[in-house]
Protein backbone atom coordinates (compact mmCIF):
# COMPACT_ATOMS: atom_id res chain seq x y z
CA UNK A 1 0.00 0.00 0.00
CA UNK A 2 1.08 3.68 -0.80
CA UNK A 3 0.50 6.13 2.15
CA UNK A 4 -0.77 8.99 1.65
CA UNK A 5 2.69 10.76 2.04
CA UNK A 6 3.91 8.61 -0.52
CA UNK A 7 1.09 9.65 -3.18
CA UNK A 8 1.97 12.14 -6.01
CA UNK A 9 -0.60 15.00 -4.80
CA UNK A 10 1.34 14.87 -1.40
CA UNK A 11 0.31 17.21 0.78
CA UNK A 12 -2.51 18.64 -1.23
CA UNK A 13 -4.91 17.75 0.64
CA UNK A 14 -8.90 17.99 -1.33
CA UNK A 15 -12.42 17.90 0.35
CA UNK A 16 -15.57 18.71 -0.18
CA UNK A 17 -16.10 22.42 0.73
CA UNK A 18 -19.66 22.43 0.33
CA UNK A 19 -20.13 19.56 2.66
CA UNK A 20 -18.26 21.08 5.40
CA UNK A 21 -19.51 24.52 5.06
CA UNK A 22 -22.37 24.23 7.41
CA UNK A 23 -20.65 22.57 10.29
CA UNK A 24 -17.96 25.75 10.18
CA UNK A 25 -21.26 27.89 10.49
CA UNK A 26 -22.19 26.05 13.71
CA UNK A 27 -18.25 25.89 15.00
CA UNK A 28 -18.46 29.93 15.02
CA UNK A 29 -21.62 30.21 15.89
CA UNK A 30 -21.39 28.32 18.82
CA UNK A 31 -18.09 28.96 19.76
CA UNK A 32 -19.24 33.12 19.64
CA UNK A 33 -22.20 31.78 22.44
CA UNK A 34 -19.19 29.96 24.67
CA UNK A 35 -16.90 33.28 24.40
CA UNK A 36 -20.08 35.29 25.18
CA UNK A 37 -21.31 33.05 28.09
CA UNK A 38 -17.61 33.24 29.57
CA UNK A 39 -17.69 36.95 29.73
CA UNK A 40 -20.41 36.65 31.81
CA UNK A 41 -19.20 34.65 34.52
CA UNK A 42 -17.76 36.21 37.70
CA UNK A 43 -13.67 36.00 37.58
CA UNK A 44 -13.54 33.19 40.48
CA UNK A 45 -15.72 31.09 38.00
CA UNK A 46 -13.62 31.99 35.12
CA UNK A 47 -10.57 30.55 36.46
CA UNK A 48 -12.45 27.81 37.88
CA UNK A 49 -13.94 26.76 33.98
CA UNK A 50 -10.17 27.19 32.62
CA UNK A 51 -8.59 25.02 35.04
CA UNK A 52 -11.39 22.76 34.47
CA UNK A 53 -11.45 22.22 30.89
CA UNK A 54 -7.59 22.69 30.96
CA UNK A 55 -7.15 19.97 33.21
CA UNK A 56 -9.69 17.57 31.37
CA UNK A 57 -7.64 17.99 28.13
CA UNK A 58 -4.25 17.24 29.76
CA UNK A 59 -6.27 14.33 31.59
CA UNK A 60 -8.04 12.67 28.30
CA UNK A 61 -4.93 13.72 25.57
CA UNK A 62 -2.55 11.58 28.02
CA UNK A 63 -5.42 8.36 28.79
CA UNK A 64 -6.17 8.41 24.75
CA UNK A 65 -2.26 7.41 24.82
CA UNK A 66 -2.61 4.82 27.36
CA UNK A 67 -0.84 6.96 30.28
CA UNK A 68 -3.35 7.47 33.58
CA UNK A 69 -2.75 10.77 35.39
CA UNK A 70 -4.36 12.02 38.73
CA UNK A 71 -6.87 14.95 38.03
CA UNK A 72 -6.07 16.68 41.14
CA UNK A 73 -2.78 16.58 40.59
CA UNK A 74 -2.80 17.81 37.05
CA UNK A 75 -4.79 20.27 38.46
CA UNK A 76 -2.90 22.01 40.87
CA UNK A 77 0.08 22.03 38.45
CA UNK A 78 -2.13 24.22 36.42
CA UNK A 79 -3.70 26.67 39.20
CA UNK A 80 -0.18 27.24 40.21
CA UNK A 81 0.88 28.31 36.80
CA UNK A 82 -1.73 30.74 36.68
CA UNK A 83 -0.62 31.94 40.08
CA UNK A 84 -3.86 30.49 41.14
CA UNK A 85 -4.05 29.90 45.08
CA UNK A 86 -3.29 25.48 45.53
CA UNK A 87 -2.21 23.21 47.36
CA UNK A 88 1.81 22.33 47.40
CA UNK A 89 1.40 18.49 46.67
CA UNK A 90 3.85 16.40 44.97
CA UNK A 91 3.07 16.46 41.07
CA UNK A 92 4.93 13.49 38.87
CA UNK A 93 6.69 14.87 35.67
CA UNK A 94 4.64 13.36 33.61
CA UNK A 95 1.97 15.65 35.06
CA UNK A 96 3.42 18.59 35.10
CA UNK A 97 4.82 18.64 31.93
CA UNK A 98 1.41 17.89 30.41
CA UNK A 99 0.21 20.34 32.58
CA UNK A 100 2.99 22.83 31.25
CA UNK A 101 2.20 21.98 27.74
CA UNK A 102 -1.61 22.90 28.27
CA UNK A 103 -1.17 25.98 29.61
CA UNK A 104 1.29 27.05 27.15
CA UNK A 105 -0.85 26.35 24.53
CA UNK A 106 -3.48 28.25 26.03
CA UNK A 107 -0.98 31.25 26.56
CA UNK A 108 0.21 31.45 23.16
CA UNK A 109 -2.62 30.38 20.94
CA UNK A 110 -2.08 32.98 18.39
CA UNK A 111 1.90 32.96 18.30
CA UNK A 112 3.38 31.14 14.68
CA UNK A 113 3.85 27.61 15.03
CA UNK A 114 7.70 26.86 14.89
CA UNK A 115 10.28 23.82 15.31
CA UNK A 116 11.23 25.63 18.44
CA UNK A 117 7.67 25.46 19.88
CA UNK A 118 7.09 21.85 19.46
CA UNK A 119 10.48 21.04 20.52
CA UNK A 120 9.79 22.38 24.09
CA UNK A 121 6.19 20.84 23.99
CA UNK A 122 7.80 17.58 23.19
CA UNK A 123 10.57 18.26 26.08
CA UNK A 124 8.21 18.70 28.62
CA UNK A 125 5.98 15.82 27.82
CA UNK A 126 9.01 13.24 27.74
CA UNK A 127 10.72 15.03 30.98
CA UNK A 128 12.92 12.16 32.59
CA UNK A 129 12.07 9.62 30.21
CA UNK A 130 14.90 7.16 29.72
CA UNK A 131 13.59 4.92 27.29
CA UNK A 132 13.70 8.08 24.09
CA UNK A 133 17.01 8.62 22.25
CA UNK A 134 15.35 12.53 20.37
CA UNK A 135 14.05 14.57 23.20
CA UNK A 136 12.78 17.68 22.43
CA UNK A 137 13.59 17.37 18.71
CA UNK A 138 12.68 15.49 15.51
CA UNK A 139 13.39 11.41 15.23
CA UNK A 140 16.83 10.59 13.65
CA UNK A 141 16.07 6.08 14.31
CA UNK A 142 16.95 4.66 10.94
CA UNK A 143 13.94 2.31 11.73
CA UNK A 144 10.53 2.27 9.85
CA UNK A 145 7.96 4.79 12.23
CA UNK A 146 5.30 2.29 12.24
CA UNK A 147 1.67 2.21 14.28
CA UNK A 148 1.44 -1.54 14.52
CA UNK A 149 -1.00 -3.75 16.88
CA UNK A 150 -1.35 -6.98 17.42
CA UNK A 151 2.01 -9.98 18.17
CA UNK A 152 5.34 -9.23 17.90
CA UNK A 153 5.71 -12.24 16.15
CA UNK A 154 3.12 -11.06 13.46
CA UNK A 155 2.15 -7.30 13.68
CA UNK A 156 -0.25 -5.30 11.88
CA UNK A 157 0.80 -2.39 10.40
CA UNK A 158 -1.88 0.37 10.43
CA UNK A 159 0.38 2.94 9.13
CA UNK A 160 4.46 3.88 8.18
CA UNK A 161 5.22 7.39 8.26
CA UNK A 162 7.90 9.34 5.99
CA UNK A 163 11.59 7.59 6.81
CA UNK A 164 13.40 10.19 9.63
CA UNK A 165 15.32 11.77 7.05
CA UNK A 166 12.71 13.70 5.15
CA UNK A 167 11.36 14.72 9.04
CA UNK A 168 12.75 18.01 8.84
CA UNK A 169 11.46 19.18 5.21
CA UNK A 170 7.95 17.84 5.86
CA UNK A 171 8.47 19.41 9.35
CA UNK A 172 9.35 22.81 7.53
CA UNK A 173 6.41 22.08 5.04
CA UNK A 174 3.79 22.01 7.59
CA UNK A 175 4.99 24.87 9.64
CA UNK A 176 4.64 27.16 6.84
CA UNK A 177 1.43 25.58 5.48
CA UNK A 178 -0.13 26.03 9.41
CA UNK A 179 1.12 29.96 9.34
CA UNK A 180 0.05 30.44 6.08
CA UNK A 181 -3.44 29.25 6.32
CA UNK A 182 -3.98 30.99 9.92
CA UNK A 183 -6.56 33.69 10.00
CA UNK A 184 -3.79 36.65 8.88
CA UNK A 185 -1.97 34.23 6.51
CA UNK A 186 -1.24 34.43 3.08
CA UNK A 187 -3.78 31.27 2.25
CA UNK A 188 -6.28 31.39 5.08
CA UNK A 189 -8.43 28.88 5.82
CA UNK A 190 -11.86 28.26 7.54
CA UNK A 191 -11.23 26.98 11.14
CA UNK A 192 -12.61 23.34 10.90
CA UNK A 193 -10.97 22.36 7.83
CA UNK A 194 -7.76 24.14 8.84
CA UNK A 195 -7.76 22.07 12.50
CA UNK A 196 -8.50 18.97 10.99
CA UNK A 197 -6.15 18.71 8.33
CA UNK A 198 -3.43 20.20 10.98
CA UNK A 199 -3.75 17.03 12.53
CA UNK A 200 -3.80 14.52 9.90
CA UNK A 201 -1.21 16.51 8.15
CA UNK A 202 0.87 15.98 11.69
CA UNK A 203 0.07 12.60 12.35
CA UNK A 204 1.22 11.44 8.88
CA UNK A 205 4.90 12.74 9.66
CA UNK A 206 4.76 11.60 12.91
CA UNK A 207 8.13 13.75 13.61
CA UNK A 208 8.63 12.43 17.46
CA UNK A 209 9.69 9.37 18.48
CA UNK A 210 6.69 9.32 20.67
CA UNK A 211 4.41 12.09 22.10
CA UNK A 212 3.02 12.77 18.58
CA UNK A 213 -0.97 12.10 19.16
CA UNK A 214 -0.90 14.76 22.23
CA UNK A 215 1.02 17.27 20.25
CA UNK A 216 -1.08 16.69 17.30
CA UNK A 217 -4.17 17.24 18.88
CA UNK A 218 -2.58 20.38 20.56
CA UNK A 219 -1.84 21.82 17.32
CA UNK A 220 -5.43 21.04 16.54
CA UNK A 221 -6.54 23.12 19.61
CA UNK A 222 -4.34 26.06 18.39
CA UNK A 223 -5.84 25.65 15.03
CA UNK A 224 -9.39 26.50 16.65
CA UNK A 225 -8.39 28.83 19.10
CA UNK A 226 -6.96 31.12 16.45
CA UNK A 227 -10.23 30.41 14.20
CA UNK A 228 -12.27 32.09 17.49
CA UNK A 229 -9.22 34.66 17.79
CA UNK A 230 -9.82 32.95 21.92
CA UNK A 231 -7.64 30.62 23.56
CA UNK A 232 -9.22 27.81 23.29
CA UNK A 233 -11.65 26.41 25.86
CA UNK A 234 -12.93 23.47 23.84
CA UNK A 235 -12.75 20.20 25.23
CA UNK A 236 -12.03 18.56 22.02
CA UNK A 237 -9.81 15.14 23.56
CA UNK A 238 -12.50 14.69 25.88
CA UNK A 239 -14.83 13.95 23.40
CA UNK A 240 -11.92 11.81 21.12
CA UNK A 241 -11.36 9.72 24.16
CA UNK A 242 -15.16 8.92 24.42
CA UNK A 243 -14.98 8.00 20.66
CA UNK A 244 -11.62 6.76 20.24
CA UNK A 245 -11.82 3.33 18.40
CA UNK A 246 -13.70 5.88 16.06
CA UNK A 247 -10.63 8.18 16.02
CA UNK A 248 -8.26 5.78 15.51
CA UNK A 249 -9.81 4.27 12.17
CA UNK A 250 -11.22 7.71 10.98
CA UNK A 251 -7.32 8.52 11.20
CA UNK A 252 -6.25 5.33 9.59
CA UNK A 253 -8.58 5.47 6.22
CA UNK A 254 -7.22 9.21 6.16
CA UNK A 255 -4.04 8.36 5.54
CA UNK A 256 -4.77 6.38 2.43
CA UNK A 257 -5.38 9.13 0.17
CA UNK A 258 -5.59 12.80 -0.06
CA UNK A 259 -8.79 13.40 -0.18
CA UNK A 260 -10.13 13.75 3.52
CA UNK A 261 -13.76 14.76 3.07
CA UNK A 262 -14.78 12.05 5.30
CA UNK A 263 -12.13 12.95 7.87
CA UNK A 264 -13.02 16.33 8.63
CA UNK A 265 -16.64 15.62 9.03
CA UNK A 266 -15.45 13.28 11.41
CA UNK A 267 -13.22 15.69 12.89
CA UNK A 268 -16.01 18.45 12.78
CA UNK A 269 -19.03 16.62 14.52
CA UNK A 270 -16.13 15.87 17.72
CA UNK A 271 -15.43 19.69 17.75
CA UNK A 272 -18.75 20.08 17.59
CA UNK A 273 -19.69 18.15 20.18
CA UNK A 274 -16.56 19.55 22.04
CA UNK A 275 -18.59 22.48 21.83
CA UNK A 276 -21.61 21.75 23.23
CA UNK A 277 -20.30 20.21 26.14
CA UNK A 278 -17.85 23.57 27.34
CA UNK A 279 -21.13 24.83 26.94
CA UNK A 280 -22.76 22.67 29.63
CA UNK A 281 -19.42 23.27 31.71
CA UNK A 282 -20.99 27.15 32.12
CA UNK A 283 -23.86 26.36 32.66
CA UNK A 284 -23.24 24.22 35.21
CA UNK A 285 -21.37 26.55 36.90
CA UNK A 286 -24.12 29.70 36.37
CA UNK A 287 -26.19 26.98 37.90
CA UNK A 288 -24.03 26.30 41.22
CA UNK A 289 -23.40 29.75 41.78
CA UNK A 290 -27.38 30.62 41.31
CA UNK A 291 -27.66 27.46 44.17
CA UNK A 292 -25.63 27.93 46.63
CA UNK A 293 -27.22 31.97 46.53
CA UNK A 294 -30.73 30.23 47.23
CA UNK A 295 -29.00 28.28 49.79
CA UNK A 296 -27.26 30.86 51.36
CA UNK A 297 -27.85 30.45 55.69
CA UNK A 298 -30.14 27.55 55.02
CA UNK A 299 -27.47 24.81 55.11
CA UNK A 300 -24.97 23.92 58.08
CA UNK A 301 -20.50 22.91 56.73
CA UNK A 302 -21.57 19.43 56.29
CA UNK A 303 -23.74 19.94 53.72
CA UNK A 304 -21.60 22.72 51.85
CA UNK A 305 -18.78 20.44 52.00
CA UNK A 306 -20.73 17.54 50.72
CA UNK A 307 -21.82 19.53 47.75
CA UNK A 308 -18.68 21.11 46.66
CA UNK A 309 -17.24 17.55 46.47
CA UNK A 310 -20.35 16.33 44.50
CA UNK A 311 -19.39 19.68 41.83
CA UNK A 312 -16.36 18.72 42.00
CA UNK A 313 -17.20 16.07 39.59
CA UNK A 314 -18.59 18.50 37.17
CA UNK A 315 -21.90 18.36 35.14
CA UNK A 316 -22.11 14.67 35.54
CA UNK A 317 -21.70 14.69 38.83
CA UNK A 318 -20.54 11.44 41.02
CA UNK A 319 -20.62 7.97 38.55
CA UNK A 320 -23.74 6.07 40.45
CA UNK A 321 -24.93 9.11 42.40
CA UNK A 322 -24.46 9.90 46.25
CA UNK A 323 -24.91 7.70 48.97
CA UNK A 324 -25.02 8.07 52.57
CA UNK A 325 -22.04 6.12 53.23
CA UNK A 326 -20.42 8.18 50.96
CA UNK A 327 -21.89 11.38 52.46
CA UNK A 328 -19.92 10.25 55.87
CA UNK A 329 -16.81 9.24 54.25
CA UNK A 330 -16.66 12.93 52.94
CA UNK A 331 -17.95 14.84 55.65
CA UNK A 332 -17.08 12.42 58.54
CA UNK A 333 -20.70 12.78 60.36
CA UNK A 334 -22.42 9.49 62.00
CA UNK A 335 -24.90 7.91 59.70
CA UNK A 336 -28.25 9.11 61.59
CA UNK A 337 -26.37 12.88 60.99
CA UNK A 338 -26.07 11.58 57.28
CA UNK A 339 -29.59 11.04 56.30
CA UNK A 340 -31.04 13.69 58.61
CA UNK A 341 -28.33 16.41 56.23
CA UNK A 342 -29.79 14.46 53.03
CA UNK A 343 -33.36 14.48 53.56
CA UNK A 344 -33.38 18.26 54.26
CA UNK A 345 -31.00 19.14 51.33
CA UNK A 346 -33.68 17.00 49.13
CA UNK A 347 -36.17 19.34 51.12
CA UNK A 348 -34.51 22.30 50.00
CA UNK A 349 -34.46 21.45 46.20
CA UNK A 350 -30.83 20.85 45.89
CA UNK A 351 -30.64 17.11 45.61
CA UNK A 352 -33.14 14.56 44.54
CA UNK A 353 -33.14 11.19 46.13
CA UNK A 354 -34.10 7.99 44.01
CA UNK A 355 -34.09 4.51 45.07
CA UNK A 356 -34.93 2.80 48.63
CA UNK A 357 -33.00 1.11 51.20
CA UNK A 358 -29.07 0.28 50.64
CA UNK A 359 -30.15 1.28 46.58
CA UNK A 360 -30.86 5.16 48.11
CA UNK A 361 -28.99 7.43 45.92
CA UNK A 362 -28.92 11.73 45.81
CA UNK A 363 -28.46 13.50 43.29
CA UNK A 364 -27.46 17.12 42.21
CA UNK A 365 -30.44 19.08 40.85
CA UNK A 366 -28.45 21.57 38.61
CA UNK A 367 -27.01 18.46 36.73
CA UNK A 368 -30.55 18.37 34.47
CA UNK A 369 -30.77 22.42 34.66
Amino acid sequence: MRWNWQQDDWPNFRFDSEAIAPLEGRFLRQGGVVIGSVQHLAEEDRAVLTVEIISAEALKTSEIEGEILDRESLQSSIRRQFGLVTDHRRVSPAEQGIAELMVDLYRSYDARLSDAQLFRWHDLLTWGRRDIKDIGQYRTHPEPMQIVSGPVHAPKVHFEAPPSSQVPDQMAAFCEWFNDTGPGGVRPMSALARAGIAHLYFESIHPFEDGNGRIGRAISEKALAQGLGQPSLTALSVMIEQRKKDYYKALEFAHRENEVTKWLMWFAATVLEAQQLTQRWIDFLIAKTKLFDSLRGKINARQEKALLRMMREGPDGFKGGLSAGKYTSITGAPPATARRDLAELVALGALTRTGERRGTRYWLMIISA
